[in-house]
């Protein structure tokens, strides 16, 4: 006969392993009520995104890379801080870029840029960027006209440039900021629309060295970087929540080779970077309504709350993204691993391109855009040439579209420079 504690024992151990074997609740066996994954669209969305379009010509043929390039009037835009090292004394440049052409006539974007050296150290410029959306007509919530009116948008910049070294310089420019879409017309909320205006500021640096060999060919080696439209929120009506301005971040290496006297080959890399909050994913329940949180607010799941300030904004911008989102019947959230670091590397565009000179007069360009489909899918290639006499130079440009419809897809773009400093030029120099 089995003794007592024996017996408690055994039945102890059967009950434990019997328990073991069942089926235990696992929280992937859980009702999922709400789920992110990769390929689901979370773009980041600013006012006044007209400020990071290409506005030139020549970098708009090589993929809309520009920052490392060697330096033009178009500079004001790329990287202000190239303009030290430019080799003419004064150049104007004026471009004009039609919008949405398929669509509709009477959008375009226009730029007017220029710079003028101090002495060989030192150089300002200036530009002028106004955006037109045409005419538009605003009708009430039963379609009966109220009135016509051409929205228009604009910036104007100021900027300086110093050689802070036989190789590097830096620059600064500043930014005002005006953007007009409805004409005060008053909003459905009962606000009166007004006129948005932001001022900005941007900082940027260039490092180039000419004294390279590569192989049998001499060589230039350069690389930029320029944090743009650090600046204010923009708001358009005087109830509503500021918006972002689009805070960008862009950097990059250029090659130029010099293949003879007579034919160079430049090829370029921008990264692009938005410095602006990437939008959270909120808590749903049962029912996929958005949870409350009690303060006017809904309650985050995974991300940051974006209604931050600019500085916050712009350092939070490496490490807010939301990542896959699971959210659980019983309101507990799953975020994959590595899912938020391989959605911060998605927010980076990349624009690479070639330009070929010859003789420094004629001149060929292509590259290639590319934006991650869950942050815009823009991605297209683009195709150029130009056409420099001893005091103009013409630049024409054309986009190629290849998964969405871009804007400017089909279109043919513009640019002409005027060099009130024109002097002899070596046959071969590179393109400047």
């Amino acid at each position: 006969m089995l003794k007592p504690l024996r017996i408690i024992f055994l039945s102890t151990l059967i009950l434990s392993v019997t328990a073991y074997a069942q089926p235990q609740p696992q929280p992937q066996q859980q009702q999922i009520i709400g789920q992110r994954t990769d390929k689901d669209l979370n773009t980041i969305t600013t006012a006044v995104p007209f400020l990071i379009i290409a506005p030139d010509t020549r970098s708009g043929g090589m993929g809309e890379a520009g920052v490392s390039i060697s330096p033009d009037a178009n500079a004001m835009h790329w990287n202000p801080s190239k303009l030290a090292f430019a080799e003419e004394d004064f150049e104007i440049s004026v471009s004009y870029s039609p919008w949405l052409r398929r669509l509709v006539r009477d959008m375009n974007l226009a730029y007017l840029s220029a710079y003028k050296k101090l002495d060989d150290n030192q150089a300002v410029g200036a530009s002028l960027r106004f955006f037109s959306l045409g005419s538009i007509t605003f009708t009430d919530e039963i379609g009966s006209e109220i009135r016509n009116f051409e929205p228009t948008e604009f910036a104007f910049d100021g900027a300086y440039s110093i050689k802070l070294s036989e190789r590097f310089s830096g620059g600064i420019a500043a930014r005002f900021i005006y953007s007009n879409l409805t004409g005060g017309i008053v909003t459905q909320g009962g606000g009166e629309a007004k006129p948005g205006t932001a001022f900005a500021v941007d900082v940027s640096g260039y490092w180039t060295n000419d004294d390279v060999r590569i192989g049998d060919y001499d060589a230039i080696v350069s690389a930029g970087f320029n944090i743009s439209n650090i600046g204010s929120k923009m708001s358009y009506t005087t109830a509503a929540q500021r918006d972002f301005i689009p805070i960008n971040l862009r950097f990059g290496p250029s090659l130029t080779l010099k293949l003879d006297d007579y034919n160079s080959l430049t090829f370029t890399t921008d990264f692009n970077k938005l410095m602006v909050p990437t939008n959270p994913v909120f808590l749903e329940d049962s029912t996929g309504n958005v949870v409350d949180d009690g303060n006017g607010g809904f309650v985050i799941a995974s991300g940051r709350d974006p209604n931050v300030g600019v500085a916050a904004g712009m350092f939070g911008s490496f490490s807010d993204a939301p990542g896959n989102v699971t959210i659980f019947e019983d309101g507990s959230v799953d975020v994959e691993s590595g899912s938020v670091l391989k959605e911060e590397l998605r927010e980076v565009n990349i624009a690479a391109g070639l330009e070929y000179w010859y003789a420094d007069q004629f001149a060929l360009r292509g590259g290639y855009f590319y934006e991650h489909p869950t942050k815009g899918a823009r991605q297209f290639f683009t195709l150029g040439a130009g056409l420099r006499f001893n005091v103009f130079s013409i630049d024409a440009s054309y986009l190629i579209a290849t998964i969405n419809t871009n804007p400017l897809a089909n279109t043919l773009r513009v640019t002409m420079r005027i060099n009130l400093d024109a002097g002899d030029r070596s046959a071969g120099g590179e393109e400047g």
